[in-house]
């Protein structure tokens, strides 16, 4: 992905799979995988060399999962919000988790207009989650009006589904061993979520990991497949972290796990999330 342009890249990929599909591809310092064969299979986090993976979501009844991309326009400081109506974020009562990724937010005005994007977004009704990247491949190569290299934005995935449940958790920086680590999966596990048919989602600062804990390492992934051995967690360790500690529960009514409005931006964090998409019955 490095040494390719995003539409190189998305060309490649959409030759793989069926037509129609929806494309997001990103590019981070690391990756949290668990590799293919059986969901109970160990995760691991990978933190240095060259490394990838690719998740691939079936058409699921009741359940829609579209991308969507906001790039920052250098001629407007103020985002034109109708534009979430337009990609399913708002008017949208079955909106149930937007997984959230920036890229370039090194660039002048990231910061804010991540801001512009994040706060409307953050309702009690829906679990957000993500983190910051370093860029992203492709929306599918008929999207290239903004190629990472000229602007900073937004990338994201949105589940919308009356049977969708979901959780996060957020561990922050006093989370440093193995202990602490676990009782964060023990929140995790105490939402009720039910685990077949569900997905784990694993988003990272690069300096956490075996750095973090003192040169022990897959201790986060390691921790989350103690309390959910048959959960497949996937992510990856970035530039800053989107989440908090937020339950949405089978009969959508929301259990906070603090009174205090939730603070979605960190650093030096970890979000764990879970994604249920329904009965497969």
């Amino acid at each position: 992905a490095r040494k390719r342009n995003s539409k190189e890249t998305a060309i490649a990929l959409e030759k793989l799979l069926p037509r129609r599909c929806q494309v997001l591809g990103l590019v981070t310092p690391g990756i949290v995988v668990t590799p293919m064969g059986s969901s109970s299979n160990q995760p691991q986090e990978i933190e240095e060399g060259e490394a990838g993976f690719a998740l691939l979501f079936p058409k699921i009844d009741g359940v829609k999962i579209h991308t969507f991309h906001f790039s920052k326009d250098v001629k407007n400081r103020v985002f034109d919000e109708s534009k979430f109506a337009e990609a399913g974020l708002k008017n949208n009562p079955d909106l149930r988790v937007v997984l959230l990724f920036g890229y370039n937010s090194w660039k002048p005005g990231a910061t804010r207009f991540f801001h512009q994007i994040v706060n409307p977004l953050n309702e009690k009704s829906i679990i957000l989650a993500g983190g910051q990247v370093e860029s992203f491949t492709s929306l599918t190569s008929e999207n290239t009006s903004a190629q990472p290299g000229d602007a900073c934005g937004v990338v994201g995935l949105a589940f919308s589904g009356p049977q969708i449940q979901s959780a996060t958790v957020l561990l922050d920086q006093d989370v440093a061993d193995e202990r602490t680590a676990e009782a964060a999966m023990q929140r995790l596990k105490a939402a009720n979520i039910p685990e077949h048919n569900t997905i784990g989602f694993m988003f990272a600062c690069v300096g956490r990991g075996y750095r973090h804990y003192k040169t022990k390492r897959n201790m986060e992934a390691d921790a989350f497949r103690k309390f959910f051995p048959n959960v497949p967690l996937f992510g990856f360790f970035g530039h800053g972290e989107i989440g908090c500690d937020r339950i949405v529960t089978g009969n959508f009514v929301l259990r906070e796990c603090n009174d205090i409005k939730d603070d979605l931006l960190h650093g030096y964090t970890t979000v764990m999330t879970l994604v249920h998409l329904g009965s497969t019955k």
